[in-house]
């Protein structure tokens, strides 16, 4: 506690997706006792998944919130300090080695030498009930994390930018048929994923076509889509309805202080989790447009708490070097 009853900590960690979870692992062995603020969505976005199969050390298999779980255990059995709450306000020092403050559910303020942002990203849904809920049930906004349980079958994506466009063809590599939505008459992808799609017999393009409905009770048996053109509705067979129309980084509390592109994604310095203030570091998706995977993750979330324990051992030496000074 600092003087002021204002909680001072080594490392906060903001945010409880596999990043933040791994850096709070690192963090903790490395004994900086990082207190971690898990969000409104405690495990992030793995927790809408019904199974990952795609993570290291799961041979069958496992539950996206059991995965999540387990994480948690593992970060606390070191002891991160995992604090069910929301950080809804940041002001970063320009100075290294200072203490950065921040604001917890709009009432408590914290204060903290590193900050390890791991706050995610969200994928852009359409916002129809349907679509909601049977998401983890048929509906997706990852074709590269669920395309697997829809191989041999036949499934639609929404969607008409570059990542519509690649994850088409990652599915058009599992099941037989993909049918593309596009509301408009063109695609936005670059010309080179175009011809991709264009020239992939599996794929079929609907153009100037919206989706009016998922159709299923349980799980997704079809889609009802419409043409925003003829008016004209239909019926398409499906059990996987891919949603690609973008992601939305967790980063808005940071304009203005943190650099990010014009999306949101925090820029980072190369090889390297740091942002432009010294002692913050950005990883998992809220820094990563490219991958996005849980696996790639959980790295640049070892790679921050390592970096943080290194940023704090240079600025302990230069505190005891200045007080040594300070006494002769």
């Amino acid at each position: 506690m600092s003087d002021n009853n204002i909680e001072r900590h080594e490392c906060v960690i903001i945010g409880s997706g596999p990043a933040g979870y791994t850096a709070a692992i690192y963090a903790s062995r490395a004994d900086l006792k990082p207190v971690m603020y898990t969000g409104m969505e405690p495990g992030g976005q793995l927790t809408t998944t019904t199974e990952v199969e795609n993570f290291p050390g799961y041979p069958e298999g496992i539950d996206g919130p059991a995965m999540m779980e387990d994480l948690k255990k593992q970060a606390e059995r070191f002891g991160t300090d995992v604090r069910f709450g929301l950080v809804t306000e940041a002001k970063f020092s320009d100075t290294p080695g200072d203490y950065h403050t921040l604001v917890v559910d709009q009432t408590k303020t914290i204060q903290a030498r590193t900050v390890i942002i791991s706050t995610g990203a969200s994928a852009k849904y359409l916002g129809l009930e349907s679509e909601q809920r049977l998401q983890g049930h048929g509906v997706s906004g990852c074709a590269v994390c669920d395309g697997f349980f829809y191989k041999g079958q036949e499934v639609v994506i929404v969607g008409g930018g570059d990542t519509a466009a690649e994850e088409a063809t990652y599915l058009a590599n599992l099941c037989p048929k993909v049918t593309m939505l596009v509301r408009r008459d063109e695609l936005r992808a670059s010309k080179a994923m175009q011809h991709r799609v264009m020239n992939n017999k599996k794929i079929e393009v609907l153009w100037n076509t919206e989706t009016v409905e998922v159709l299923g009770d349980k799980t997704v048996e079809g889609v009802r889509v419409k043409n925003n053109k003829t008016g004209e509705e239909k019926d398409i067979p499906a059990t996987g309805f891919f949603v690609a129309i973008g992601h939305k980084p967790n980063t808005d509390i940071f304009k203005g202080q943190l650099d990010m592109d014009s999306v949101g994604y925090l820029l980072t310095k190369a090889d390297s989790t740091k942002t432009n203030k010294p002692g913050v570091f950005a990883s998992g998706d809220a820094q990563d447009k490219i991958f996005r995977q849980a696996v790639t993750a959980a790295g640049t979330g070892c790679m921050a708490a390592l970096e943080a324990e290194r940023y704090l051992g240079e600025h302990e030496m230069e505190t005891t070097e200045v007080e040594a000074e300070a006494a002769n």
